[in-house]
């Protein structure tokens, strides 16, 4: 029982559902990345990350300075499609995974100001960052 209340914990922030969900779709997310994607501080992310890790739901894996993160093998099979088929039409899931795909496309060195300059110009200073996401939720 303690399993699964950590589990509905972890995926209760729209922030670790977030990261979860394009999880999903790629093998592997280092730590900068998923700041990128979040537009969080890297230790709010590391947080974010050790709830999800503790819950059983992401592994990392250290390579030097950089932490990579991906879903773990742990995570059952059943609550991945059913996150699979409750994302499967949100708008906000589908902006994160093209927002994944600029990332992606940077140089992790330089994955700060890549991210700034060309892949969310659209942010603005005072902007909700996840006001999108929010709105998503009311087609599902």
């Amino acid at each position: 029982m303690k399993d699964t209340l950590a589990t509905a914990r972890a995926l209760a922030d729209l922030n670790r559902l977030r990261v979860v969900s394009v999880l999903m779709e790629h093998d592997e997310l280092c730590a900068c990345q998923v700041c990128a994607l979040l537009g969080l501080a890297a230790a709010t992310v590391s947080r974010h990350m050790a709830i999800l890790n503790d819950a059983g739901l992401v592994t990392g894996r250290k390579a030097g300075r950089w932490v990579y993160y991906r879903l773990s093998g742990a995570m059952s099979p059943f609550l991945r499609q059913w996150l699979e088929d409750a994302l499967s039409g949100s708008e906000s899931a589908a902006l994160d995974r093209e927002t994944v795909r600029r990332i992606l496309a940077c140089d992790p060195r330089t994955l700060c100001t890549c991210f700034n300059q060309y892949v969310r110009p659209e942010r603005t200073a005072g902007a909700d960052p996840d006001a999108a996401f929010r709105e998503g939720e009311e087609d599902r």
